[in-house]
């Protein structure tokens, strides 16, 4: 079997296109230690991360690498979050990076995460069929988060660049630090009581594991669950990943995403307004136009043309009916006539008048006609009845 030889290019970008393919290598979470670290002078870092019996070459680009919090170094243990897939040129596999903690403390913290994790969701925190759908078109937006700081800014700023008529209510909760969770739980809690607005955005910058944990609390997560307000999650950036996140309506990736998801742009709202006004306004002109071409040809029709001309045409059938009628009446009668003149003649034939007329006469014996010499006896009073009137006998002898 002969077969056609493809480049070393189309070999790799093929082997590529597998690595996207599969949903796994998308988003990996790897501990290992660095090695052979280069910071690059154009903001990449290029290092390999290791473990007792393998290395995977890595790389974190310029745009992941203003999240860091710590100086990464040779022998370090980490923990990445990141994707696999094909550096064509070299037909190389590696770890592209997207965010990077230490090993240590957060290896405590990432163990007390999963296993708050894998509890929620055995119990149904996180299934799909309790999210409540964000109303297309709030009035008021609830914010959980810190009254100072950027977070509030971003929301208010693209807020009200989206839709000015969207009215803000600042619950002002801690974000970090003892006694967080609780705060943001109650104030949760007190938003659904009174029915301050008609979605609520839990919010927080970027910050490392430990700063995000208030959003990792259970005491959190069940008050989001448990909301009758459909509630954004906007903590940290978009590599991160908290309980919160699981247990709201919809994790947003930033805060400022969250306003986005949150608020309809109203221009965009006013487009489709005008957009469906001109639909409609097409629409019924064509409608008009139609229903005035099928007036003018109604008005063409031989019904309202010549009104009469059905009038006409049913008395025409009328008339052609009752000539029908009596022509058949006609015949009726002419054939009953024959059948009576017939009968007639028939009668006229058994008629015992005609039997007189040629000579012969009726004997009649006590009104009754005798039909047999037998029928009478010696003395008995007959008459006979003759072509005239009828004469009378008495005690004649029996022949």
């Amino acid at each position: 079997m002969i077969y056609n030889p493809i480049s070393v290019t189309e070999l790799n970008k093929y082997i590529k296109g597998k690595f996207e393919e599969d949903e796994y290598f998308a988003n990996v979470l790897v501990e290992g230690e660095i090695s052979n670290y280069k910071h690059h002078y154009t903001g990449h870092l290029y290092f390999t991360l290791k473990d007792e019996n393998s290395l995977i070459k890595c790389i974190m680009f310029k745009t992941y690498t203003g999240h860091l919090e710590f100086e990464p170094k040779d022998g370090m243990k980490v923990m990445i979050l990141g994707s696999v897939s094909v550096f064509e040129r070299d037909g190389t596999y590696q770890l592209y990076a997207k965010a990077m903690k230490p090993m240590g403390m957060v290896g405590d913290l990432r163990a007390a995460y999963e296993e708050l994790k894998q509890k929620l969701e055995k119990e149904g925190l996180f299934d799909s069929i309790h999210k409540k759908p964000i109303p297309a078109y709030p009035k008021v937006i609830g914010v959980l988060t810190s009254n100072t700081g950027a977070v509030i800014r971003d929301i208010i700023n693209v807020s009200t660049r989206r839709n000015p008529n969207v009215v803000i209510k600042l619950f002002p909760v801690p974000v970090q630090g003892e006694g967080a969770a609780e705060k943001i739980a109650k104030g949760i809690e007190l938003m659904n009581e009174h029915k301050l607005a008609d979605v609520l955005i839990v919010a927080r910058g970027g910050g490392s594991l430990e700063d995000l944990w208030t959003f990792n609390e259970e005491v959190v997560a069940r008050a989001i669950y448990a909301s009758e307000l459909p509630v954004i999650s906007a903590v940290g950036h978009e590599t991160d990943f908290t309980i919160s996140d699981f247990v709201a309506d919809l994790r947003a990736p930033t805060p400022s995403a969250a306003a986005e998801l949150a608020v309809p742009d109203i221009a965009e709202v006013q487009s489709k307004i005008e957009g469906y006004q001109n639909r409609y306004k097409q629409a019924l002109i064509r409608k008009v136009q139609l229903m005035k071409l099928r007036y003018e040809k109604c008005m063409q029709s031989r019904v309202f043309t010549q009104p009469l001309q059905k009038v006409n045409e049913q008395y025409m059938v009328i008339d052609m009916k009752v000539k029908t009628m009596e022509h058949s009446v006609l015949q009726k009668l002419q054939k009953e006539k024959s059948n009576l003149q017939r009968l007639i003649m028939q009668l006229d034939t058994l008629s015992p008048l005609k039997t007189l007329a040629r000579g012969y006469g009726i004997v009649y014996k006590q009104g009754d006609r005798v039909k047999s010499i037998t029928d009478l006896k010696e003395k008995d009073e007959i008459s006979i009845r003759l072509q005239g009137r009828r004469s009378k006998s008495n005690g004649h002898r029996k022949k």
